[in-house]
């Protein structure tokens, strides 16, 4: 997942599965059922990491961190094949 959005669509998806409510999830994590609700849909700027670890365990889930190749530009990419 690389953006709020996505995040939102899989915690929802999750909740929708275990056949949870918002409301039940989001008292059990200990944040407001409206924070979750525009989590879910993707409406938050930003989200604090204890809010969101305690929705994933909640949940079942985990945060999992992975390291991702950056791309150069593609002015970049002409740049390397001018010096090559």
């Amino acid at each position: 997942m690389q953006t709020i959005h996505e995040l939102g669509h899989a915690i929802a998806d999750r909740r929708r599965s275990l056949g949870l409510k918002q409301g039940d999830v989001a008292r059990q994590a200990g944040v407001a059922q409206e924070m979750l609700s525009r989590l879910e849909r993707g409406r938050c700027a930003e989200f604090g990491a204890r809010k969101l670890l305690a929705i994933a365990a909640v949940l079942g889930m985990e945060v999992d961190f992975i390291e991702t190749v950056v791309s150069g530009s593609l002015d970049d990419l002409r740049r390397e094949r001018a010096n090559a």
